[in-house]
């Protein structure tokens, strides 16, 4: 497994800096473990929905959410794999705060041979009190390759964080 582990934590910054639109808004690689996957998306004037609160938009914390389940998902699988997202449902909370960086946790609670099965929040500083939450579910649309003496099984079932 800690070859698995290491393997993320090399390739997990370029499959956000990868993808054009996270990229794009300046969401950041944070971590990555079997399972777990922490991006940030830094304050920007540019994705401001709001002038008059200068609050952040919704659609940019949605695509935070989205990133960081698909890199759980990724890292839920014991192997590597393309995946798309299946499902994704959002509940906000309340507005970021202006001015702060918002923070993405996702936990990727359960896999199939194909699903996996992803619990998020976003923040900007205090898990407990959430702009957002997110229930995701992603699909392998490919192959799922194994690195060498890595066991070749999905996570059946992973304790909540």
């Amino acid at each position: 497994m800690t070859n698995f582990v290491e393997k993320l934590w090399e390739i997990g910054p370029g499959l956000i800096e990868g993808t054009p639109h996270a990229n794009k808004i300046g969401i950041k690689f944070v971590a990555v473990d079997k399972g777990l996957g922490t991006l940030s998306l830094p304050y920007n004037t540019a994705l401001i929905g709001d002038p008059r609160s200068r609050v952040i938009a919704g659609g940019a914390v949605t695509t935070l959410l989205d990133q960081a389940c698909g890199l759980a998902a990724i890292a839920g699988f014991d192997g590597f794999g393309q995946i798309a997202t299946l499902s994704l449902r959002i509940d906000y909370q309340r507005s970021a705060k202006p001015g702060e960086t918002v923070i993405a946790e996702a936990v990727c609670y359960k896999t199939t041979r194909h699903v996996a099965f992803i619990r998020a929040v976003a923040h900007d500083g205090d898990a407990d009190d959430p702009i957002a939450t997110a229930q995701a579910c992603f699909i392998l649309t490919g192959p799922l390759y194994k690195l060498p003496g890595e066991a070749a099984k999905p996570v059946e079932k992973r304790a909540e964080t």
